[in-house]
């Protein structure tokens, strides 16, 4: 979910052709969220699964997106959630609590054949279990994708290695990559492509943006600091829901006039068990190391053997993609360029 800044900041859209050549450091966890919400049956809003029943929504939408980033010369680096800071376990017990209503909800609009809210609803009670996590890593090193176990937040890994230069840019869904810092953010990285408007019989073409912290600031007339302080007005990772009464627009400009954490907060009152001061320093100073880029190889036979065999995948189409990739991985190799498929 993180922090929402639509209306106040701007991005520049992209093709992926544009991201040719560039390192990006991926959240992992809120792209398989997107996988497991959006690859569903239309009708029922199930999970795609195998023959044994397990849910492989995470696995086709990991392998065939990631290729198709490949394919289009982009170095994808996955950054793992680690373990949540112990001020976030509200917010993660009210997240468990709104899958749970949502799982109700759309077992009602199945029996009642309602379809819109069988697809909002299923969408909504998406889970990513530790094992799926797991099994993701694995896809991945079998792909010669690099991945990273952040030590806490993906997202504050990510923007610690594009602020380091060990990545061109972090790709997430969410703002808060700006709040923790990183120079460049790329939206729609993975979810890219002709999509259905909901409740609408008409399609729209969603591209990766671009949006960089020192456009956005500059656009807003606040500092970094400041910006972070709009994002726990409205509501973040840490204090779900923000401060009652505000929207981006009024938290902008309450923070533009008060200019500093202490001033703002003579003005609001805070309903929160987490520390306004404990949240900002959580963003300015994330429990992140920026780790050096891991050696990754590609291995097709494990490839097949976990999509295929295991999953029961098609093997034609997991082997034309596979045939590009290692198309793609001798023409880096040649070129002297990236190192994820073990160079």
């Amino acid at each position: 979910m993180g922090v929402s800044l639509s209306g106040l900041v701007s991005a520049k859209e992209l093709s992926l052709e544009d991201l040719n050549g560039k390192r990006i450091a991926i959240d992992a966890n809120n792209t398989l969220y997107q996988f497991l919400s959006t690859i569903r049956d239309r009708l029922t809003g199930e999970s795609l699964r195998d023959s044994n029943g397990e849910i492989t929504s995470h696995l086709s939408g990991l392998f065939y997106r990631t290729s198709r980033l490949m394919e289009s010369g982009i170095e994808p680096i996955y950054v793992f959630d680690g373990k949540p800071p112990e001020f976030k376990r509200e917010t993660v017990q009210a997240r468990m609590k709104i899958r749970a209503e949502a799982k109700r909800k759309w077992e009602e609009a199945v029996e009642k054949g309602e379809i819109e809210k069988v697809k909002m609803y299923a969408q909504g009670a998406a889970r990513l279990t530790e094992d799926m996590s797991h099994e993701a890593k694995v896809l991945l090193d079998y792909m010669g994708v690099p991945w990273i176990q952040a030590p806490s937040e993906g997202e504050a890994e990510a923007a610690c290695l594009a602020k380091k230069g060990r990545a061109w840019a972090a790709g997430s869904q969410d703002w808060d990559s700006l709040l923790f810092g990183a120079p460049k953010l790329v939206r729609n990285l993975t979810i890219t492509g002709r999509r259905k408007v909901a409740r609408k019989e008409k399609y729209i073409v969603v591209n990766p943006e671009l949006v960089e912290l020192n456009s956005v600031l500059s656009e807003l007339g606040v500092t970094h600091e400041q910006l972070i302080l709009v994002g726990i007005l409205v509501g973040t990772d840490f204090n779900m829901g923000g401060v009652k009464g505000f929207g981006p627009k009024k938290a902008l400009a309450m923070v533009k006039e008060k200019k500093t954490l202490e001033r703002v907060m003579k003005e609001i009152s805070w309903e929160f068990r987490t520390s306004p001061e404990q949240i900002l320093d959580f963003f300015k100073n994330p429990p992140s190391c920026g780790h050096d880029i891991p050696k990754a190889h590609f291995q097709p036979e494990k490839v097949r053997e976990l999509m295929c065999e295991k999953h029961g995948f098609s093997k034609e189409r997991i082997d034309s993609v596979l045939e590009k990739m290692g198309k793609f991985s001798e023409k880096k190799k040649q070129a002297g360029l990236g190192s994820f498929f073990g160079k």
